[in-house]
C-alpha cells in the first residue's frame, strides 16, 4: 500500500516548453549545448556554481549574448501552472491519505522566475510536506544518490513510496531501487489522473 507520494514539479504541475529555451539561444547565437554546456548546466542544477557565475559562463562564450537576453531564454521553458492540478494537490493535501514530497530538477533562475509569476507558487509549496530542489540540495535525478537521500531523509520504505515524473530516465532509477513510479506523458496525461492510472496500488 502507498503511504508516500513523490511528485516532479515541471510538466507535473507546471507546465513547460522543453524547446523553448534551446530555440530562444540559438537566435541569441548558441547553436548548441555541446559537453561543456552540458556540464555546466547540470552543475547548476546542483547548486555547484552560483547564478552570477553561471550567467558569466554564457556571456563570457558568447560574446554578444546580454545577461537579461541569456535570462529570458533560459527562463523561456515555464509556461504556467494550470488551476485544476493545484485543485488536485489542495484535495489530496487536504485528504491526509499521504505523504506529499515534491522531488525537482531545477535552478535559482528557474524557481526565481516561478516565484515572481505564478502566484500560486507558495499555496503549492504549502501542500508537502517535504520540498526538495536539486540546487539546494546538491543532488538531482536521475543519480540514485537523490533517491537514497530522500528515502533515508523520510525513512520512506521504497514498496510504499509512488514517484511521479515526466522523464523516463529519472523513473527507471527510482525503478531500480525498488519505489513504484507513474511515467506520466507529459500533453497525453494528466496528473489529476493519479488515483485512476495507478488504482492497482491504492
Amino acid at each position: 500500500m502507498i503511504k508516500t507520494i513523490i511528485f516532479d514539479f515541471g510538466d507535473v504541475f507546471l507546465t513547460l516548453d522543453k524547446s523553448a529555451t534551446t530555440k530562444h539561444l540559438k537566435q541569441q547565437g548558441v547553436a548548441e549545448f555541446d559537453s561543456e554546456l552540458i556540464k555546466i548546466n547540470a552543475a547548476y542544477e546542483k547548486g555547484l556554481v552560483s547564478t552570477d557565475e553561471f550567467i558569466q559562463h554564457y556571456t563570457k562564450r558568447f560574446d554578444k549574448l546580454p545577461s537579461e537576453k541569456f535570462k529570458d531564454a533560459w527562463n523561456s521553458i515555464l509556461i504556467e501552472f494550470p488551476k485544476q492540478r493545484l485543485e488536485f494537490l489542495k484535495e489530496l493535501k487536504a485528504s491526509k491519505s499521504h505523504k506529499l514530497i515534491l522531488l525537482s530538477n531545477t535552478n535559482e533562475l528557474h524557481i526565481d522566475w516561478v516565484k515572481d509569476n505564478i502566484p500560486v507558487f507558495e499555496e503549492f509549496q504549502n501542500c508537502f510536506d517535504e520540498f526538495y530542489l536539486s540546487h539546494e540540495i546538491h543532488l538531482r535525478k536521475p543519480d540514485a544518490a537523490i533517491f537514497e537521500f530522500v528515502l533515508k531523509e523520510n525513512d520512506l520504505k521504497p514498496h510504499e513510496t509512488l514517484f511521479v515524473d515526466d522523464t523516463l530516465e529519472h523513473i527507471l532509477t527510482a525503478k531500480k531501487i525498488g519505489i513504484h513510479t507513474w511515467h506520466l506523458k507529459a500533453g497525453e496525461e494528466e496528473v489529476t489522473q493519479l488515483f485512476s492510472e495507478k488504482a492497482d496500488l491504492f
